[in-house]
């Protein structure tokens, strides 16, 4: 197929929020047709996966490039192994390949029963910490209001849903060493849920691979720094188009 510019992008957002968080992404890359599914509340990561591959052929969308941030990556991932030949490229942020330990299995299915039976109050106070950067905590209490109604606003049955699709998420390092399209590795410099050290892991078994840290930002790096995120994904965008 020949390709005509600007290419399409596809935006998969974070778990427990929705993809109003990429806002501030969607005027940078003015001129893209985009696509923005909706993918929390999913049994598995596969399937979520196909509801975007659906979305994309409702739109008559036989490639794109795939941006996708902590549970989005997850779900490129596994759009990877469904339909390769869907990808230009592709921008795992503040994503790692790895499965969860059977700890971690563990504490987000006994999350979900909590969230089910006491609603989505019980989630700030155990994650907001961990979902934006020391400097977001310290210096912006706007954006850390924001982030703590974004997550108070997720559905309940959905987040928990998606907290057990996480958990049995499959390992996607086997996948890394057979991306063949251009790769962008996006990670905040202050992500302790997936630090600079899982994307420098990735980066390193990727073929076409290019990494940035995105300065003074945590796990949630488009929302804590949208100027370098955004540079960093147009300039990616341009050099696919090239």
């Amino acid at each position: 197929m020949l390709w005509y510019m600007p290419v399409p992008v596809v935006f998969l957002h974070a778990f427990p929020y929705s993809p109003a968080m990429w806002e501030a992404q969607q005027s940078a890359v003015i001129g893209h047709p985009l696509l923005l599914p909706d993918i929390l509340g999913y049994e598995s990561l596969e399937g979520a996966a196909a509801h975007v591959l659906v979305e994309m052929d409702n739109l008559g969308w036989e490639k794109a490039v795939f941006v996708g941030l902590s549970m989005g990556g997850y779900v490129i991932f596994r759009l990877w192994n469904l339909e390769p030949e869907r990808f230009v490229g592709m921008v795992l942020a503040d994503t790692r390949a790895t499965p969860d330990t059977p700890e971690q299995q563990a504490a987000r299915v006994q999350l979900a029963e909590r969230i089910l039976a006491e609603g989505m109050t019980v989630f700030p106070p155990l994650n907001l910490h961990t979902h934006l950067g020391q400097t977001s905590l310290k210096e912006r209490p706007l954006l850390v209001e924001q982030v703590r109604r974004m997550q108070l606003a997720a559905d309940p049955a959905k987040t928990a849903s998606s907290l057990k699709a996480l958990a049995k998420r499959p390992d996607s390092q086997p996948l890394l060493s057979e991306i063949s399209v251009p790769a962008l590795l996006l990670v905040g410099e202050e992500d302790v849920l997936t630090p600079p050290a899982e994307a420098a892991g990735m980066a390193a078994q990727i073929p076409d691979s290019r990494m940035l840290i995105i300065p003074k930002a945590g796990h949630l790096s488009n929302l804590e720094n949208p100027k370098a995120f955004n540079t960093a994904l147009r300039g990616f965008l341009s050099e696919l188009s090239a």
